[in-house]
């Protein structure tokens, strides 16, 4: 597994891993980088099947698959205890982690996720392989903004919107790898060991997200004990790209906060 290394180079500075959503790209987190850099080493990467790392993924693929590359990436940077943060797809592999290697967890940012899949994320998942289908991978990336973005701010930011769309275009995963992914995505359901996850958690989502009901968020950080609930107006389904100050102010708030919880004095 390949892995970019930002901010702190010394092994032994506290580490933050970026887990990216359905796309599977470590560049999702570019608004995040220059912040946590300057506290962190954060480590990014592309989930197998995508980018750096694209090979053709087996059809039974599994998220628990998903948290094995992430103990892999783990290992090979040297790296005992992380921060994870996981976007949607990221952040069921998270809850994986947390339940199957917690002693490698320093803390857990789920941002937009679920523990079983929501009826409305699958109305949503099928509407997309369905453009996939019949209109190809330009349809498929043509729609995506519509599932990440508030309508306000996909309508001051058009150029930019489009710039992402001709670069999905191009680095896209393929469509075999997107619904090996996706399978594995809809397969997961944690639901019932929640109660097990005792890594310090922050349950990070957004009201105006159209993708994932912010009730997913809301249900995982009653579920899971050492939680809570950061949620914010607005922002949709990336809002750690559309707002990513006060995300990025979320996010080293609670590290320290955990960091903390664990080493009082």
């Amino acid at each position: 597994m390949h892995y970019v290394i930002h901010g702190r180079s010394e092994e032994t500075a506290p580490t933050v891993l970026l887990s990216a959503g359905l796309g599977g790209l470590g560049i999702y987190w570019k608004p995040q980088l220059d912040a946590l850099g300057e506290q962190y080493r954060v480590v990014v990467y592309d989930h197998r099947g995508t980018g750096a790392n694209w090979e053709e993924l087996p059809a039974e693929y599994t998220i628990a698959d998903m948290a094995d590359d992430v103990l892999d990436v783990l290992d090979r940077a040297g790296v005992q205890r992380c921060h994870f943060v996981g976007h949607a797809l990221g952040g069921l592999v998270g809850i994986d982690l947390a339940l199957r290697a917690a002693e490698r967890l320093s803390s857990l940012v789920l941002v937009n996720a679920w523990a079983k899949v929501d009826t409305h994320t699958r109305r949503c998942f099928d509407v997309r392989t369905a453009l996939l289908k019949h209109g190809g991978p330009e349809a498929y990336l043509r729609a995506q903004p519509i599932f990440l973005y508030p309508a306000p701010w996909l309508s001051r930011h058009a150029e930019r919107v489009a710039r992402e769309e001709v670069e999905g275009v191009r680095h896209f995963q393929g469509s075999h790898n997107l619904h090996a992914r996706l399978g594995a995505l809809l397969a997961f359901d944690a639901e019932g060991r929640l109660g097990e996850i005792q890594v310090p958690t922050l349950v990070a989502a957004s009201r105006d997200d159209v993708l994932v009901p912010y009730t997913r968020s809301e249900n995982l950080a009653r579920a899971i004990p050492a939680s809570r609930l950061a949620l914010a107006a607005e922002g949709g389904h990336a809002h750690s790209a559309t707002d990513p100050d006060r995300f990025n102010a979320d996010l080293i708030g609670f590290f320290s906060e955990a960091t903390h919880a664990r080493h009082p004095h």
